[in-house]
């Protein structure tokens, strides 16, 4: 049976209580963090007890975006740019950019597929704003949709070319928002109409992506009381009419303090609402179990969409494509010149 939630671990190597908590209640999948991270080996071997535990088919996620947000760091794995680099190098050479970020994704991708990991919490494609909180700022790849559509298609491709799915994040959008969702609840307020024509427009074009993580966000003109990892209303009106998003969606993680309530009625919240699986990161033993005695099931439609995500994510692993990373490495670091200096 697989339960319809995606747990992290505490460190480099399982404890014996995750070894018993996991057999007695596997998980969708499991994301690891820089906490479980320190070298190829130990990596490699922390996701063989994963799948000892559960199964070889399970997802190992991660969020390997570049930049601000990686968990692999050097000097065992690459340093790779911010999104907004590929933003910018847009502006004045669309077809660059569009290669250039494809390649960047590819040789992500070769990195993670190398230790286990077959899929990425990326990309992130919520907009650029003035006034929006920094905990996305040069995450995001433009200020414009249409950039942005176009460049997070690039990196869904290059990653799927690499044998890893991508998850793209935050839907319906986070950047107009003022305050960081780790620390408190962001209040966007605008209306149905403005959104549609600036956060909802990168989403619509990607609608058709494998998996979505919703963003802690509250938009009162769509639902006064609600976040959207909450609200029945926005992820049935806006996320699957509206912007008509087909596949997985994904919570962002439970343990935010965006989110009020105890763990297990967050993540009863968020299943209610539509969410078809639950993000749970923090590793504490504790808090998951609350979450497995709290979980009500997978309804028939969630279990339809976990089938399809789990095939695509074994079919973009066993049909992956590239192979000669040193070629692709050297067309990046060409690429690159004068926007950010790659090791």
């Amino acid at each position: 049976m697989v339960n319809p939630i995606i747990f992290g671990c505490e460190g480099l190597a399982l404890t014996p209580s995750e070894r018993s908590f996991f057999k007695v209640f596997p998980p969708m999948g499991f994301i690891l963090f820089k906490r479980n991270c320190n070298t190829k080996t130990q990596v490699i071997s922390l996701i063989n007890s994963l799948r000892d535990l559960v199964g070889e088919k399970v997802p190992i996620l991660i969020d390997q975006e570049g930049g601000r947000v990686q968990r692999l760091s050097p000097p065992i794995w690459n340093t790779y740019p911010p999104a907004e680099v590929f933003g910018l190098i847009f502006n004045s050479d669309k077809g660059k950019a569009k290669q250039l970020i494809k390649t960047n994704y590819q040789i992500i991708a070769s990195e993670l597929f190398e230790l286990g990991i077959n899929v990425n919490c990326a990309p992130v494609i919520d907009l650029i704003e003035k006034r929006g909180h920094s905990v996305i700022g040069d995450r995001a790849l433009s200020s414009d949709p249409k950039t942005v559509a176009l460049l997070g298609k690039a990196v869904v491709e290059g990653l799927e070319s690499g044998g890893v799915s991508g998850i793209v994040k935050h839907i319906p959008g986070h950047g107009r928002a003022q305050v960081d969702s780790h620390e408190s609840l962001p209040i966007i307020d605008n209306c149905l109409n403005d959104l549609l024509s600036r956060e909802f427009s990168p989403f619509i074009q990607l609608r058709f992506a494998a998996a979505a993580m919703t963003g802690h966000l509250l938009f009162p003109k769509l639902d006064q009381t609600h976040p959207v990892t909450f609200s029945k209303k926005i992820i049935n009106d806006i996320i699957r009419n509206l912007i008509k998003f087909e596949g997985l969606l994904l919570s962002d993680d439970l343990s935010m303090n965006a989110l009020t309530g105890s763990i297990g009625d967050r993540y009863i919240s968020a299943l209610e609402a539509g969410c078809d699986v639950g993000l749970h990161c923090n590793g504490n033993v504790q808090e998951m179990e609350l979450i497995a005695k709290a979980c009500p099931g997978t309804n028939e439609v969630s279990k339809g969409r976990i089938k399809v995500f789990l095939k695509k994510v074994a079919d973009v692993s066993n049909n992956r494509e590239i192979s000669e990373m040193n070629e692709l490495k050297a067309s990046l670091r060409e690429g690159l010149k004068g926007f950010f200096n790659l090791t």
